[in-house]
């Protein structure tokens, strides 16, 4: 059977809970610019992939360091959109957000090759849910250990399938199949992003979140571990700031304020970021020396290319 990657937003979701600090862990941005936990004071990689984009960025670690100054003077004409001679903070700023744009087209291509079976340029529901699950609908996942789940995992497809079809006729244009696999990117999804978070967390089901179940998410203690210093503060967090209403618990709306966190531009914090560690004369914008003398910080940003650090003529801005 196909990876369910509809489901790849569920199962980020739990494979972060290994790798990234609980404050991050359950917070949508806009597309992401990396995985990994922006922390200078460990690596640079966060930066790496939001300059040069996730799969560019694994390309760009294999390149010899000649190559590295070659790629990275290539990206920073094309950045360069006036031509002379430095990276201002505008620049950059929609540098990367083009790169996130570019992530999220890609991904969608990728995989709407996969599901629209009969070429129509348009994906029907029994067409996802028939090359998803297909082998084991006739057998109703007998042949599926956790049966149970894979079912459920089948109507939460068909849920969130439902909800991003605005017209409700059962098929999904391509704005609309990038709905299904991106909701938190797409205003009128929002609620379903909330629901599923719900739905992940709320391990008793009463609707609401309590302590146990937030630091749960988060964190399962191993025997003869000391609690780390943040999940004590994720807990004051918990009742300081994401328990609007002081009940002890999260609703539906604390929850949307702490996973959805409005109008921040991460693409604009990171270009931002990325001036202030990189330009060394200070005078607010970058030029070729100054980039190609941090060819090893931008070789770990998301600013290289979500698609594998290509810099063809007609990838236009």
């Amino acid at each position: 059977m196909m990876l369910l990657s509809s489901l790849a937003y569920l199962y980020f979701l739990a494979a972060a809970a290994l790798a990234v600090p609980a404050q991050e862990k359950r917070v949508h941005h806009q597309a992401g610019l990396s995985d990994h936990v922006h922390d200078d004071s460990q690596n640079y990689q966060y930066d790496h992939e939001a300059f040069l984009g996730k799969e560019e960025a694994k390309t760009f670690d294999q390149l010899t360091p000649e190559e590295s100054k070659d790629r990275l003077a290539k990206i920073v004409d094309r950045i360069d959109t006036d031509k002379d001679g430095y990276v201002t903070h505008p620049e950059l700023h929609q540098w990367i957000k083009h790169r996130q744009r570019r992530y999220i087209e890609e991904n969608v291509n990728k995989h709407w090759k996969d599901y629209d079976e009969n070429r129509d340029d348009k994906i029907a529901w029994e067409e996802y849910k028939n090359t998803t699950y297909g082998y084991y609908l006739g057998e109703e996942f007998s042949d599926v250990e956790d049966k149970d789940t894979y079912k459920s995992m089948l109507a939460r497809d068909e849920r969130r399938f439902k909800a991003a079809d605005k017209d409700r006729d059962g098929i999904a244009t391509r704005e609309e199949f990038t709905a299904f696999l991106h909701p938190e990117e797409f205003d009128y999804m929002k609620d379903v992003v909330v629901q599923e978070t719900m739905e992940d967390i709320d391990k008793d089901g009463d609707g609401k979140i309590n302590l146990y179940e937030y630091i749960g998410d988060m964190y399962t203690m191993e025997d003869g571990e000391s609690e780390p210093d943040w999940v004590q503060t994720e807990r004051k967090h918990f009742g300081e700031f994401r328990d609007v209403n002081k009940d002890g618990y999260l609703d539906a709306n604390e929850v949307a304020q702490w996973v959805l966190p409005g109008e921040v531009d991460h693409a604009d914090n990171e270009a931002k970021h990325l001036i202030h560690e990189t330009d060394t004369n200070k005078d607010g914008r970058l030029t070729l020396s100054e980039v190609l003398d941090q060819t090893d910080y931008f070789r770990t940003s998301t600013i290289t290319d979500y698609g594998g650090m290509r810099v063809e003529e007609h990838d236009e801005l």
